[in-house]
């Protein structure tokens, strides 16, 4: 079986091959593994020059017409009208298009994939309205044209298939034709700690908190200076650790050298997938998560692989995907997250009731076992002529 997938993400080229700018090209990779082929749609940055994931060979890529942003219609829409050539010739390989969005060019996309009558599976990774607002505050057009994208998608998901990352998702997408809830994990099973990895940790002493992920609006960084400060007030020993690249870098920055807590904070910008990012979850002692809105964070799932104890905003699919396994506070709430993070570096058995609780959730999504999952839906999607059978 031979699949295409279509996201609205960003990709470069240069001579030695194809990049994403999203972690997502590696769930993929994952993906193909357990497919006859993998065709991969997206934006091409005119820009030769790499981003930090390489596409495998494996994973035939597809280039579609540069735009920068939606936020800019009537700029992007000559290339999103040239997309639909590439994309009706892409259709001539493939036996199943999953279509991410909800956005403008998934919509004709799946037109275009109903007339070739191919199998189709829609797909959402986001609260859209959600990002959007978080996002554009002030831009009420596009948080309009947002909601009305998300209202199109959960309608048409009433006739089709739809895979959707995380359980609040899955239940916003109840009432669709058939609904496969996933977690975009890329945690292997072989990486998953055994108890003495997490009870190796030294609390005793100086205290590390690790923050993994973009910084950028929907994911709150500006929270993370705001509860160093707060702990520092009470114990010097709080240290921040941060992984992630972003454009709120800056204000990140100047957040931290306002409260006074500069010093005490090591932002390491991107740190690879792997051995790398593996090592930092093992050499710190507690994680926090910050955002706004979230599907389920791929970034928790590997603080579970490390049995790191964690603080997570309940948001989205982490309420419900997180729970029993990390303690969660309000997104936006630097006190209460504070409180629970000096209430772990208290506690050992709370540390290791969440370690061991962890480590048992993150076993039961790893990236074979996720991947296995999504692939299975894809190749048992019906076809057209089968939904209209099944409507008889």
């Amino acid at each position: 079986m031979r699949i295409a997938v279509y996201t609205d993400y960003k990709y470069r080229r240069d001579a030695d091959g194809v990049y994403a700018e999203k972690a997502f090209a590696l769930f993929l990779d994952r993906l193909a593994r357990d497919l006859d082929g993998l065709v991969l749609l997206g934006r091409l940055d005119p820009r030769p020059g790499r981003w930090h994931y390489r596409l495998p060979p494996r994973v035939t890529f597809v280039s579609l017409p540069w735009y920068p942003s939606l936020s800019r219609p009537l700029g992007a829409a000559p290339a999103m009208v040239k997309s639909i050539r590439r994309f009706w010739r892409a259709l001539d390989g493939v036996d199943v298009v999953w279509l991410l969005g909800p956005h403008v060019l998934s919509l004709t996309f799946l037109a275009l994939t109903t007339l070739r009558r191919k199998r189709v599976v829609l797909g959402v990774r986001q609260d859209l309205p959600r990002s959007v607002a978080s996002r554009h505050p002030d831009q009420l057009a596009l948080r309009l044209v947002a909601l009305i994208l998300e209202g199109a998608w959960r309608a048409l998901a009433r006739f089709h298939s739809i895979i959707v990352v995380g359980p609040e998702l899955e239940r916003r997408y109840r009432h669709a034709r058939r609904v496969l809830g996933v977690y975009v994990s890329l945690v292997e099973g072989r990486a998953i700690e055994n108890a003495t990895g997490g009870g190796a940790r030294d609390y005793s002493g100086e205290l590390s908190i690790l923050a993994v992920g973009r910084l950028e609006p929907e994911k709150n960084p500006l929270l993370l200076a705001d509860v160093l400060a707060l702990l520092r007030e009470s114990e010097p020993r709080w240290r921040l650790v941060v992984c992630g690249e972003g454009p709120m870098r800056r204000e990140l920055l100047q957040r931290l050298q306002l409260l006074g807590v500069g010093r005490y904070a090591d932002l390491r910008g991107y740190v690879p997938m792997g051995q790398g990012l593996t090592r930092v979850y093992r050499e710190c002692h507690l994680f926090l998560h910050a955002s706004w809105t979230e599907g389920m964070p791929q970034v928790l799932l590997e603080a579970f692989a490390a049995r790191l104890p964690a603080v997570a905003t309940a948001v989205g699919g982490v309420t419900r995907a997180a729970d029993g396994c990390a303690l969660l506070v309000a997104p936006g709430d630097a006190s209460a997250a504070a409180a629970q993070l000096a209430s772990l570096a208290r506690d050992r058995s709370l540390r290791e009731r969440l370690a061991e609780a962890g480590a048992a959730r993150v076993r039961q999504h790893t990236c074979e076992a996720e991947s296995r999952r999504v692939a299975d839906f894809l190749c048992s999607s019906p076809t057209i002529r089968e939904r209209r059978l099944d409507r008889r």
